[in-house]
């Protein structure tokens, strides 16, 4: 039954559409928080999976989908299909020296309450980060002083240049007004419902309800008169995941347009004609958007053993995952791990000399070198001191492409001589496992593609390691000199890829010789639209090459650019 979630067969689909044709999936617009001009509205989903409950931009993780893009904005965008830096509440910002960098703020910008956005506002927001619950407290330990020189001049003092951190900061975080903010206390600041949204961006806060989060383009946005931006929708419904089953449903009648959720069959999808398209027309249909990782604990034997590690990783079948677990619409990673949108950081010539192949005859051959063999004819090896090896390997239970994924894992290495058994908890006991260290083997894709390659290599190699890991180095894995290469990365500016590479190259030999973490296959940006409503969505066959996502994090990575350019279905055409 390995493939029973692979796709969806034409009948099945078929039952979908009458469901929901029938009522019984329900239209969006029908719900009880309004009903609105479906021409107007664009109905999204895949990103929020419980009731909006905060609209902290502070609160990573937590707030509504589009509180930060669609209401609080950055001092810039970064696009990743491009890799420039796109100025947006910045007009400009450079460093004058080593420790000196200077942003120049675009004037003419406005709060939604009417306020004027200055210089003031985007020092308060840094100096944010000095609250200990902060999620930038750690850029204090590098940056000296944050100075508004004027009302559009802010002048940022470094001990220590790091281009990189500092490069993802500006595009990521979202600034906020210092007359709404400033007599608010620390735990109000940090994780507060902030319940009645001020910010610069396209949309307001229109109202929400269990089910959606209702956002209304706003009459002044900046970006319409500075750079000739308007967005397409007049109301953005986002409406709560309950399953994918039920996303599935609601793209195939149009009651949502925009799906991130990871739907079965899309090739089933995209070519019965059902009027579902994807970023690119065939497989892999997605843009690759994260690595899967599977992540050994190196606190606990056998995984503190780099050659056990690099034989586990040996015994994976990508090939099985990556065609009979998701029918191709993902792709294997590369050995190093890298997005293909870093394929220039990768050094091809310490890959071919130092990954590890996949092969069980390689991941046998690894074993036995090692010492682990099997002594007792149980058909598993055990440790070089004779101790039996039981490692389980954790993914959430209902991430139905990562439980299949997990037992594939477990039997080809099983096949390999070592014994995995898949596990699923329920999501939040295994978050508690992962942060805690009390686990073998889990699998993981947290770090989103981004501004440069340093992000990944935080992930992994992060020092030192806390008693609670809760966003980095999960595995635990202590490695004093590629720490200090990651560090050296991150003083490297953004914008000389030869020096990136040069150090890229050193970090990753390492990784291939320590394998601290096995890199498995590319998840996609899981989207799918529907062009009933709306069309000209993001595709590498159109102008339009922003990212068609909701997900947190994406709006600064252009997907904001995306709402511009959608068109709306001319009424005779829709009809």
């Amino acid at each position: 039954m390995r493939n029973r979630f692979r796709f969806l067969t034409p009948l099945v689909l078929a039952a979908l559409v009458a469901t929901s044709c029938s009522g019984g999936g329900g239209d969006p617009a029908d719900a009880p928080a309004g009903n609105y001009p479906r021409e107007q509205t664009l109905y999204t989903g895949g990103s929020q999976w419980g009731p909006p409950i905060s609209w902290n931009p502070l609160s990573l993780g937590n707030y509504a989908t589009g509180t930060v893009g669609l209401v609080y904005e950055t001092l810039f965008l970064f696009e990743p299909e491009t890799g420039e830096y796109l100025p947006w509440l910045a007009q400009s910002g450079d460093w004058t020296d080593d420790a000196t960098y200077e942003l120049k703020l675009r004037q003419g910008v406005e709060w939604s309450d009417g306020e004027a956005f200055t210089a003031d506002d985007v020092v308060f927001t840094v100096e944010l980060g000095k609250l200990e619950t902060s999620s930038y407290s750690n850029l204090w330990e590098w940056l000296e002083s944050v100075e508004a020189t004027d009302e559009h001049t802010v002048e940022f003092t470094f001990s220590k240049a790091n281009y990189a951190q500092w490069a993802n900061w500006l595009y990521f975080n979202a600034i906020v007004p210092e007359h709404l903010w400033a007599d608010r206390s620390e735990e109000e600041t940090v994780t507060g419902a902030n319940e009645e949204p001020v910010g610069t961006g396209a949309y307001v806060y229109e109202t929400h309800d269990q089910d959606r989060q209702v956002w209304k383009k706003s009459d002044s946005w900046w970006a319409t008169e500075a750079l000739g931006h308007e967005v397409a929708p007049t109301y953005i419904v986002d409406i709560v995941n309950t399953s994918n089953e039920a996303a599935l449903g609601q793209v195939l009648q149009g009651g949502v347009d925009l799906s991130n959720n990871f739907l079965p069959g899309i090739a089933q999808l995209v070519e019965g004609g059902y009027g579902v398209t994807t970023y690119y027309p065939e497989a892999p249909y997605m843009i690759a958007a994260n690595t899967a990782w599977l992540v050994p604990n190196t606190t606990r034997e056998p995984m503190d053993d780099a050659e056990f590690r690099k034989a586990l990783a040996a015994s994976v079948d990508i090939n099985e995952i990556v065609d009979g677990v998701y029918g191709g619409i993902v792709t294997p990673s590369d050995p190093t791990g890298l997005l293909p949108a870093w394929d220039q950081y990768i050094d091809t010539e310490v890959v071919d000399e130092y990954a590890t192949p996949f092969s069980s005859t390689e991941a046998a051959k690894l074993l036995e070198d090692a010492g682990y063999t099997d002594g007792d004819g149980d058909g598993f090896v055990e440790t070089p001191d004779g101790d039996p090896i039981e490692l389980s390997l954790i993914v959430p239970s209902g991430w139905t492409d990562w439980m299949e994924a997990a037992r594939v894992i477990s039997e080809s290495a099983q096949a390999a001589g070592i014994n995995v058994t898949a596990d699923f908890p329920e999501f939040n006991a295994l978050v508690d496992q992962r942060s805690s260290g009390d686990f073998d083997l889990l699998i993981n894709n947290e770090r989103q593609i981004s501004n440069t390659p340093w992000t990944y290599y935080d992930y992994i190699f992060r020092l030192p390691v806390q008693e609670s890991q809760s966003t980095v180095n999960f595995g635990r894995y202590e490695n004093e000199d590629a720490w200090d290469l990651v560090d050296q990365l991150d003083q490297v500016p953004v914008d000389d890829p030869e020096a990136i590479s040069e150090v890229t190259g050193k970090i990753q030999q390492i990784q291939l010789e320590e394998m601290p973490i096995i890199p498995l296959w590319y998840n996609g940006l899981w989207s799918q639209a529907n062009e009933s409503v709306w069309t000209n969505w993001p595709s590498s066959e159109t102008d339009n090459h922003y990212l068609p996502s909701t997900w947190r994090g994406y709006f600064q990575l252009g997907a904001i650019l995306a709402l511009t350019e959608l068109e709306p279905v001319a009424e005779e055409e829709a009809e």
